[in-house]
């Protein structure tokens, strides 16, 4: 039987919303043992004179506890 845990991360990233979850996965995998995976809660993005100049993504990943 497996226990497993669940955190929520926001990560962002200047260059897609894809590259925020990749960074994001990426930091988690270095603290949390036996990441399984993560449910993209929120996407948004920051603007500044128009432009997008912030990524952002709100998500819980989901690590497996060690016996």
């Amino acid at each position: 039987m497996s226990v497993a845990k669940v955190t929520e991360i926001t990560a962002s990233s200047s260059v897609s919303f894809e590259d925020a979850l990749k960074q994001g996965i990426a930091r988690a995998d270095k603290t949390l043992k036996n990441v399984e995976g993560a449910w993209v809660q929120e996407q948004k993005v920051i603007v500044k004179g128009g432009e997008i100049v912030e990524y952002r993504v709100n998500m819980k990943v989901t690590f497996v506890l060690n016996d």
